[in-house]
């Protein structure tokens, strides 16, 4: 086999990897475990990895965007009508994600290693685990007339039908000086030159180079229907870089994408693509190193500027052993948020355009102001002394749309004079007594009530009297304060002897005296701790004065017995003298 044939031979080997990341799968080690393949109904895949679940996720033109994820599965099929929306004509890129099977057990253990934080450890469990990346592949189809093109359909080579043929090339020894300018095609021999080359003008290399080629401002041009550089790094001493790259213009394959890609063929990747039709400045680098995103005048170290909601999507894809989830964040006239987008696309934290300083400030402490940048206390809602702060939960705190309850916590600087804190729960117009209440609760268990009148309750659910306990105490409306007294209540009910009360009774010692806290203020009365034990309180520092009650009742009684025998005797005696 001649050089030139071999060389021929060698691109034509270089044009069939270059259809690999295009119909294949392509493991970390280079190893093909896949091949796609589309006709005019739709798309198919032959996948060569054992998998858990596939995901295939493919964007076009108009902003198209598909995404489905097939259980376990080694061939997919996809028609175009299965996707739901009619595809328009024009390119799309794809990429099929392989999920690897995880145990139970193991799927537990990574999720608590995730939980703690534990990185260590969920290195450790995955790679017990035999976990890697699984393979995944991109590439490109094309729909035309609202059809696929097929892709294994081939181009014809607009240049001379015998690839070994150049014109105007002399291969005779013997032929004249001139050769180069003649028109009839020659066989051509490869060119080797042992020493430097200059050409002082253009150069245009492949198949469809003419003669007379208008250069225009070209300097080097590659020709033909497919163009490629390689970097073929010839290395083999330990130690030594040896991979080899190339610069790749479109794809090979029928369908393919319109792009320019960086290839590192070695490790069979492709780190780098630019497709066709990309906006100017779809990524630019201005000479400080700032990074702009779609514009030439980067202002910060990255800068995305685009006319509808710049955003950053953030997506953990199940590839790696680990529950898939997606993230975006971004922002527009609207407001700068944060996305959930497996979770439904709910907004879990939105900041308004205007917001002041500080809204939300976490102190290097970890301490949270609202309003403030130096919070006080674990969390902070700082407000001026004159204003109104508060902290609203429930419907409208404000009262703005008529009657709809909510709970206020707050600040009432403005409205209830300076250093004046409240509690308030707003009225509804479907509310039922004792709503609206303000309700207290430990264990899960509501032990105090603030009812819609204001009553009062400890331990009782809807209270019927200003203070109740649940013992049948309670402040009267008339403000008397009345014991609980039911026979339900008690036990151990015997009657009190009369020795036994005027014991108590002899030993109950009247002082006056005022309490520390109001040294103004004089009582008449007992001190707990030297009252007799009939009448005392187990902690002797409070007495109950229906106790005392009950013993000068007892008294009394006795008292009022002897009373009337006396007063029956004298009234005998007063008889008898009559």
């Amino acid at each position: 086999m001649s050089a030139h044939v071999r060389s021929r031979v060698l691109l034509s080997l270089s044009m069939l990897l270059l259809i690999v990341p295009i119909t294949t799968f392509a493991a970390a080690d280079g190893q093909a475990v896949g091949r796609m393949t589309a006709n005019a109904a739709g798309l198919s895949f032959q996948i060569g990895s054992d998998n858990e679940s596939v995901t295939l996720t493919i964007s076009g033109p108009n902003n198209f965007q598909y995404s489905h994820q097939f259980a376990s599965a080694r061939s997919i099929s996809l028609r175009l009508r299965d996707i739901g929306v009619t595809m328009t004509d024009g390119s799309y890129t794809y990429e099929m994600r392989l999920a690897p099977r995880v145990s139970d057990s193991v799927r537990a253990q990574i999720a608590a290693a995730r939980e703690s934080g534990d990185d260590a450890a969920l290195d450790r469990i995955r790679a017990e685990a035999g976990l890697r990346e699984m393979p995944a592949q991109s590439g490109a189809f094309t729909i035309m007339n609202g059809s696929l093109i097929s892709s294994d359909a081939t181009e014809p080579s607009a240049g001379p039908s015998d690839p070994k043929t150049r014109v105007g090339l002399s291969n005779n020894t013997g032929g004249t000086a001139n050769a180069q300018f003649h028109n009839a095609p020659v066989k051509a021999l490869d060119v080797v030159t042992a020493d430097d080359a200059i050409i002082q003008g253009s150069l245009c290399v492949g198949l469809d180079c003419v003669n007379n080629e208008s250069f225009g401002f070209d300097t080097i041009r590659l020709k033909e229907n497919n163009t490629r550089i390689k970097f073929d790094d010839t290395s083999t001493s330990t130690g030594f870089p040896n991979h080899d790259w190339q610069l790749t213009a479109n794809d090979s394959a029928s369908g393919g994408a319109n792009k320019f890609s960086i290839e590192d063929i070695t490790a069979a990747t492709v780190p780098f693509t630019v497709t066709g039709s990309a906006p100017t400045n779809s990524i630019f680098v201005d000479s400080t190193g700032r990074l702009g995103l779609r514009t030439s005048t980067p202002v910060l170290d990255v800068h995305i500027s685009t006319t509808n909601t710049p955003a950053i999507r953030e997506e953990q894809t199940n590839a790696g052993g680990f529950t898939a989830q997606t993230w975006d964040i971004g922002g527009n006239e609207a407001n700068w948020f944060v996305r959930d987008v497996t979770g439904g696309s709910r907004l879990p934290l939105r900041i308004r355009p205007g917001a002041p300083t500080s809204s939300i400030d976490v102190a290097a402490s970890g301490k949270v102001g609202i309003g403030t940048a130096s919070p006080a206390s674990n969390l902070h809602v700082f407000g001026s002394s004159n204003t109104d702060v508060f902290i609203g939960v429930g419907e409208d705190p404000l009262g703005t749309t008529g009657t709809q309850s909510a709970l206020t916590i707050g600040y009432g600087g403005n409205s209830l004079g300076l250093a004046t804190g409240f509690f308030n729960v707003r009225p509804d117009s479907s509310a039922v007594a004792p709503n609206p209440s303000l309700r207290f609760f430990t264990a899960n268990v509501q032990r105090a009530i603030i009812d819609n009148e204001g009553f009062f309750g400890i331990n009782v659910a809807n209270p019927a009297f200003p203070i109740e306990h649940s013992s049948g105490a309670h402040l009267t409306v008339g403000g008397v304060w009345t014991d609980a007294s039911s026979r339900g209540f008690k036990q151990d009910i015997v009657n009190l002897d009369s020795n036994e009360a005027m014991q108590a009774l002899k030993g109950l010692q009247p002082v006056r005296y005022a309490y520390k806290v109001d040294p103004t203020e004089h009582h008449v009365g007992f001190i707990a701790e030297d009252v007799p034990d009939l009448v005392a309180t187990p902690d002797r520092k409070s007495l109950s004065p229906m106790d005392i009650v009950g013993v000068l009742t007892k008294v009394v009684q006795q008292q009022q017995s002897t009373i009337d025998d006396l007063k029956a005797r004298i009234d005998q005696l007063e008889a008898k003298k009559q």
